[in-house]
């Protein structure tokens, strides 16, 4: 198969990109149900899509199951989420070695969380400890790979200040990132703010907005406690309104995301990337809403 599209070459295109995020399943009626998922948004046409990296061995088994069918089956351009979690630095270079050879062309670079039940990262003996060391070993290992990075509008939790994530991200851009990818937020403000700082600390790629809509106020609770994002109080209230219906709240977040949208394309961002959560529903009415 012809290798993939590097990503950076799309962002040259005269409109904004548009992403979707998916995660492997565990098991097999998991994959089938994201199958399902992929072909109801194959008729979006998705600029790209990406699939996660978990920390356990099934599930990253799962990703590259997943990445070959979405690429092969769907016909969609594919980024693999890799990460320094449980590798040593040379099984790493050979993770590389593969998606290269399977013509993946895009790589979304990540430190990764601490397994499940830990609560500091700690790097696997002769591991990487952090993503900018990813990144300059897949940039020495494939020069033509496009590595992605992630970015916290609202800073890392565990970095020490914004000031000192700020550094931290400008040094994987520095080590061969081309683009960014935002954790969610819900407040535009937020990354707006984020993009001037990242140009006044000289960090030049583009910045695209990680969205995610809401399906109820307590999953994105739990979300947002995680990676520590803000729940604007007006969300919050409508999603109280809304109460244990689960089609209102949802209709909410699609509202909410929708307007988020909009006001991030007037202002020049560069696309969106939605982390869907294997769901076709909430992307295809964000499609329909910005069509109308």
């Amino acid at each position: 198969m012809t290798p993939d599209r590097p990503i950076s070459e799309l962002f040259a295109q005269p409109r904004p990109l548009r992403s979707l995020e998916f995660f492997p399943p565990r098991d097999d009626a998991g994959v089938a149900a994201l199958r399902a998922t992929a072909t109801a948004l194959r008729r979006l046409a998705p600029d790209f899509v990406s699939v996660t990296y978990g920390a356990g061995g099934t599930t990253r088994d799962r990703t590259a199951q997943v990445c070959e069918f979405l690429r092969t089956d769907f016909g969609f351009t594919v980024m693999p989420h890799l990460t320094c979690v449980g590798h040593t630095a040379a099984e790493l270079a050979g993770i590389a070695d593969r998606i290269h050879a399977g013509g993946f062309r895009n790589i979304m670079a990540l430190r990764g969380d601490p397994p499940k039940g830990e609560t500091t990262f700690t790097p696997s003996r002769d591991g990487l400890r952090f993503a900018s060391d990813l990144v300059a070993l897949l940039r020495s290992r494939h020069a033509d790979f496009c590595l992605g990075v992630g970015g916290y509008p609202e800073k890392h939790p565990e970095a020490s200040s914004p000031a000192a994530d700020l550094v931290n991200l400008k040094r994987k851009v520095d080590a061969g990132a081309e683009f960014i990818t935002t954790q969610l937020f819900f407040d535009n403000a937020v990354y707006h703010r984020f993009v001037g700082q990242c140009r006044a600390a000289g960090i030049t790629v583009p910045i695209v907005p990680g969205l995610m809509p809401v399906l109820s106020l307590e999953k994105i609770r739990r979300f947002t406690a995680m990676c520590g994002a803000t729940l604007p109080r007006p969300l919050v209230a409508r999603l109280e309104a809304a109460g244990g219906n689960t089609d209102a709240a949802e209709a909410v977040g699609t509202e909410w995301t929708l307007a988020q949208i909009r006001d991030l394309l007037a202002q020049g961002a560069p696309g969106y990337h939605l982390y869907i959560l294997n769901r076709a529903k909430s992307a295809l009415a964000l499609a329909a809403g910005l069509e109308a």
